[in-house]
């Protein structure tokens, strides 16, 4: 079995308008991810979920750099080429993230 896998989720040339409906639905998922997350192990376990605590703020902050790089596309009357790519990495059940 391979170490590790990959996928392509974005490969494409968008509008602004585009890259900023589709990251922003991206972010936006993500940080309700962390925030259900949260408020799981609150309810479950009267603690927050320190990584989910950690995250939030870091997925605000990108969505924040997200906004500033649209507007200069924008302001430069630009189009954005967006790639990314999803790594599967098989790690032990105990390995934390890396």
């Amino acid at each position: 079995m391979k170490a590790t896998e990959e996928l392509t989720l974005i490969n494409g040339n968008f509008t602004t308008d585009e890259a900023k409906e589709l990251l922003v639905n991206l972010f936006t998922s993500k940080i309700k991810f962390h925030q259900m997350k949260n408020f799981s192990s609150q309810e479950r376990y009267g603690k927050d979920d320190a990584l989910a605590v950690k995250k939030i703020p870091l997925l605000k902050e990108n969505v924040e750099k997200l906004y500033q790089i649209i507007e200069k596309a924008e302001a430069e009357n630009k189009r954005l080429i967006i790639k990314s790519n999803i790594e599967f990495i098989y790690a032990d059940t105990n390995e934390e993230n890396i």
